[in-house]
C-alpha cells in the first residue's frame, strides 16, 4: 500500500507548528513497517517508515545555515533546537569586544543563536540579603543587575545585535525524572527581555551523555561522572534561571561540585552568567569557533 508522502509532510508539519503555538505535547502516528511511501512528487527518497520519519523530521526543523557550526552541534529531542554538546566543543565567539568570551549554548530554528558569557560576572543574592520566600526572576537581583547595569555596558554593536526574546522562567519540582515535562514546565511561563541565565534543562541538554545525565534525576545519580560530560560545567557555581516550585523560596543552581540542587535560599550568592540571544539577521563571518579562533559576528 503506498501513500503520498507529500501529504504526510504537510500534516505533520501543520502538527508541528499547531503544538508550538499553543504549547502541547501531542503524540504524532507514524504506520508499521509494511507500509512504503511514493516519495517521487516530494524528492524524497526513503522507502521505509524510519526513513521517511527522519526526512519528515528534517524537512520540519531543517539544519540552521550558519556557515561551518556543523560538529557537535546536536538536533534537540524536545524543541525547534540545536544544542551544543559535550566536554569541550567549539562554540566559542567574539562578543562585546571579548574574543572567546562567550560560548554558543543552542541555534535556534529561526535563526537566533543562543549565548553564555563564558565566565561568571559577578555573585549576587537572589534578593539584596533576603531570607525571603520570593523567587520570582522578575524581581530578582540577577534580572536588574543584567537588564539594567549590565546591559548598558555593552558596546552600541552589542547592543545591536541582541534580539529581544522570550526566556523560559516556569518553576519546577524537585524530583523531575522526565526531561519533556521539565521543557513543558519550564515554558509554561515566560518572560520577555534582554538577558537573563540559563535554565536547568538547557544544561542538562548540553551533557553528551544523555543515558546517564539526560534528566534531573540521573544527572545527580551519576554527577561525579556527568559533570565531565557537559562544557557548561567550569567547576564554578551559579543561579539558573528556574525556580522551585514547592518552596517559594528556593531557586535551583549548580554547585562546584558538579550536583544540581535547588535548596537555595535567595539570600545565598551565586555566580551569574549571563544569557541572550542574538538576531538571526547576524552572520559568522570568521573564525572555527575553538578558544584561539572563536567565530566572528556581523550584522
Amino acid at each position: 500500500m503506498k501513500k503520498n508522502f507529500k501529504n504526510k509532510l504537510l500534516y505533520f508539519c501543520l502538527g508541528v507548528l499547531a503544538c508550538s503555538v499553543v504549547g502541547v505535547t501531542a503524540a504524532t502516528y507514524f504506520p508499521s513497517n509494511d507500509i512504503t511511501y511514493d516519495n517521487k512528487e516530494s524528492g524524497l527518497s526513503s522507502t521505509n517508515v524510519q526513513g521517511a520519519i527522519d526526512e519528515l523530521y528534517n524537512e520540519c526543523f531543517p539544519k540552521p545555515s550558519i556557515g561551518e557550526i556543523i560538529e557537535n552541534l546536536e538536533k534537540d529531542e524536545y524543541e525547534c533546537r540545536y544544542f551544543f554538546t559535550g566536554t569541550n566543543p567549539n562554540n566559542y565567539v567574539t562578543f562585546n569586544n571579548e574574543t572567546a568570551g562567550w560560548r554558543i549554548i543552542s541555534v535556534e530554528c529561526d535563526g537566533r543563536i543562543k549565548i553564555i558569557k563564558a565566565n561568571s560576572i559577578v555573585e549576587l543574592d537572589w534578593l539584596n540579603g533576603q531570607e525571603s520566600v520570593n523567587n520570582e526572576w522578575n524581581q530578582s537581583r540577577p534580572n536588574i543587575y543584567l537588564n539594567d547595569n549590565y546591559y548598558n555596558i555593552l558596546t552600541s554593536i552589542a547592543k545591536n545585535q541582541i534580539v529581544e526574546s522570550n526566556f523560559s522562567i516556569g518553576k519546577l519540582s524537585g524530583n523531575e525524572d522526565n526531561i519533556m515535562v521539565q521543557v513543558d514546565k519550564e515554558n509554561g511561563t515566560l518572560w520577555k527581555g534582554n538577558i537573563a541565565l540559563p535554565t536547568i534543562s538547557e544544561y542538562l541538554r548540553t551533557n553528551i551523555d544523555k543515558d546517564n545525565c539526560g534528566t534531573f534525576n540521573l544527572y545527580n545519580e551519576n554527577y561525579n561522572n556527568c559533570k565531565s560530560t557537559s562544557w557548561m560545567f567550569n567547576g564554578g557555581n551559579w543561579w539558573s534561571l528556574s525556580a522551585y516550585s514547592d518552596s517559594a523560596g528556593h531557586i535551583f543552581a549548580l554547585n562546584t561540585d558538579g550536583t544540581i540542587g535547588y535548596g537555595y535560599m535567595a539570600g545565598w550568592k551565586f555566580g551569574v552568567y549571563p544569557t541572550l540571544y542574538l538576531s538571526s539577521k547576524i552572520k559568522i563571518t570568521g573564525g572555527n569557533g575553538s578558544q584561539s579562533n572563536p567565530y566572528q559576528l556581523s550584522l
